[in-house]
């Protein structure tokens, strides 16, 4: 008799049989109740001998009870009605329970509860994983129309897919892992029939490939580069495929699918690697526009950051975006415009959204083809028509947009010209000029505050501007020849150089601020010379407001050379502090000193700092 009717006979639920390690035929040949209903157990032998009372002892023998053994006496066995005594099963029964309670474990689970995790017990779960994936495979191919045959191997593969969860605790086995052939074995379980074990295996990678792992440089590498191998991204492309995010279940796949992405992007090599899987690449920008409503899921979110670090993470990615394959700068300025007019609900998934989306163009732009793309899809009017919106809603996304334009226009003629060409002057001035708003306007709402941050972006677009607005026209037949130069020149010069004097005022707060930190920098160097840190020196100095210091003088020198108007005003506004334009040279100095000569860009603006330092002798 099999174990399932041995359950059926005893009274209670039958469970799923897993392999056990002693049959309990050896011992119980069946458990049948007998035929006045009550719930005394026969044991049938193979010798038909006959069931009942055991026959009393041979003389001698200590008295006792004899006969059918009652059930034992629990104080809470009782229902509230009390019609059941004890634990409602009878000792022989309760025997049978326990015995296969004991011996019914797989063989995975016995791993699991090893005390010692080490080669050998790697080299156990490995045979058992691939046994129990090749006897999956047989039994689904011999009985492909008949899943009842296969189920419980099904179920056994899922048990052996989850035990190697535990390796995520000892990297020091993924190289070992690897070399066994796990990692490619696990890796085809995601091209599986059953999606539920295609997303087993999803979690398990993303559990071993998670930033929490312990796991040094050398071990990672061992695990990203053989699941790298085995053809991880393009399987992973073809699940995203066919799982249904309607159902739950199939969205916490392509939740933790994406993941293991974000993942393998911790190193740039594998980040690269991952640039180059233009399937990928697609429907990552595919899944990041895809239409929700009424809000944005986490997973479209999760596309977009996904987006955002791996054009952070590589210029090679950023050109591969930026190409017209993909062409990721159009479609990321029609996800963008419709923040013009509203704002996203805060702490959402849609924020963190529309903050990933200027991420992504904001590092596309800074290679000269995502500048041209910008270009090309009107990006620059765009940016403008957000600054310039006089919506109360839409407000979240000014800020970022101008740290796009600035990024946008750094190293660029081509943004600086559409700048002034699309009417962007006026705009970006009255940004800078709105904290000097009256009282009045203040009082009305009218007068509108822009942050530090704000304020650097600005600074650094006039700057740009100065430094790649031609003097001269491209060609010999335009008759706007320097037109959009004298343009910006003139913003300075009206007004009574107001412009020219904010940029005075700035300059004496950056300058208090980094002097400040300079003396207290000072003061520790001289009481503590051997502990003194020079970078993180640097990096206080920056959190001054060295910068902004830097781009306001640089701004301040390029309009001595080339107004006499403001070179006369600037030496007045600097003579009330008893200062000249050496404290301007001082700062270029300090900036052509840190300079990267080895680049094109560091080469460039080392040459311009010393053109504009000959100004200022």
């Amino acid at each position: 008799m099999n174990v399932d009717e041995l359950f059926q006979k005893a009274g209670v639920p039958s469970k799923r049989k897993l392999d056990p390690i002693r049959d309990p035929n050896e011992i119980y040949k069946s458990a049948k109740l007998s035929s006045d209903g009550s719930r005394h157990t026969q044991v049938e032998d193979e010798d038909d001998a006959e069931a009942g009372p055991a026959p009393p002892p041979e003389d001698g023998e200590d008295d006792g009870d004899y006969g059918p053994s009652a059930p034992p006496i629990e104080d809470d066995g009782d229902d509230e009605e009390g019609r059941f005594f004890g634990g409602g099963i009878t000792t022989q029964e309760k025997e049978i329970l326990d015995f296969m309670d004991s011996n019914t474990a797989a063989p995975a689970d016995d791993l699991l509860t090893t005390d010692k995790i080490d080669l050998s017990w790697l080299k156990k779960t490995a045979l058992n994983f691939e046994k129990r994936i090749t006897r999956n495979a047989e039994l689904r191919a011999r009985h492909e129309d008949d899943p009842s045959k296969f189920i419980d191997s099904e179920a056994d593969l899922d048990a052996s897919i989850k035990a190697l969860s535990i390796l995520s605790e000892h990297p020091d086995l993924y190289a070992d892992f690897a070399r066994l052939g796990c990692v490619s074995s696990l890796v085809s379980l995601l091209a599986h029939e059953n999606t539920d074990i295609a997303i087993d295996a999803v979690e398990i990678i993303n559990e071993l490939t998670d930033e929490d792992v312990a796991a040094s440089d050398e071990q990672f590498s061992s695990l990203t580069d053989a699941l790298l191998e085995a053809d991880l991204l393009g399987l992973l492309v073809s699940n995203f495929s066919r799982l249904d995010e309607q159902h739950e279940a199939d969205r916490t796949g392509v939740y933790h699918a994406l993941s293991i992405i974000e993942n393998l992007c911790s190193r740039r090599e594998t980040a690269d690697q991952i640039g180059k899987h233009t399937e990928l690449l697609e429907w990552l920008l595919s899944r990041a526009k895809k239409s929700e409503a009424p809000t944005v899921s986490q997973n479209k979110q999760y596309a977009a950051e996904i987006l955002a670090i791996l054009v952070q993470s590589s210029p090679a990615n950023r050109r591969r975006l930026a190409s017209d394959e993909l062409n990721a700068v159009d479609t990321l300025l029609t996800l963008i415009a419709p923040y013009r007019r509203r704002d996203p609900e805060r702490g959402s998934f849609e924020e963190e959204y529309m903050e990933n989306l200027f991420e992504c163009l904001t590092c596309l732009v800074d290679e000269q083809l995502g500048k041209t793309k910008f270009v090309e899809a009107e990006g620059v009017e765009l940016c403008l028509l957000i600054l310039s919106s006089s919506d109360v809603k839409g407000k979240l996304s000014k800020p970022a947009c101008l740290r796009l334009l600035d990024h946008a226009a750094s190293f660029s003629s081509e943004v600086c010209l559409k700048i002034v060409e699309a009417g962007g002057l006026k705009t970006l001035f009255t940004l800078f000029m709105s904290g000097n708003k009256s009282d009045k306007e203040k009082k009305k709402g009218k007068a509108t505050t822009i942050s530090k941050q704000d304020t650097e972006h600005l600074l650094g677009i006039f700057a740009s501007m100065l430094r790649h607005l031609p003097a001269s026209s491209p060609t010999a037949t335009d008759e706007t020849t320097g037109a959009e130069r004298i343009r910006l020149l003139a913003k300075f010069v009206e007004k009574d150089y107001s412009k020219t004097s904010k940029l005075i005022r700035l300059r004496r707060e950056y300058s208090a601020r980094v002097n400040q930190v300079d003396e207290a920098i000072k003061a520790e160097a001289a009481s503590n010379p051997d502990e003194f840190d020079e970078d993180e020196a640097f990096s206080r100095r920056l959190d001054a407001g060295l910068f902004c210091l830097q781009t306001i003088d640089v701004i301040l020198a390029w309009l001595i050379a080339e107004d006499d108007g403001c070179r006369a005003k600037i030496r007045e506004l600097l003579k009330d502090r008893d200062e000249g334009f050496e404290v301007l040279a001082k700062t270029l100095k300090e900036q052509m000193d840190g300079v990267d000569g080895e680049t094109e860009e560091g080469r460039d603006t080392g040459e311009m700092l010393k053109a504009l330092l000959e100004f200022l002798e």
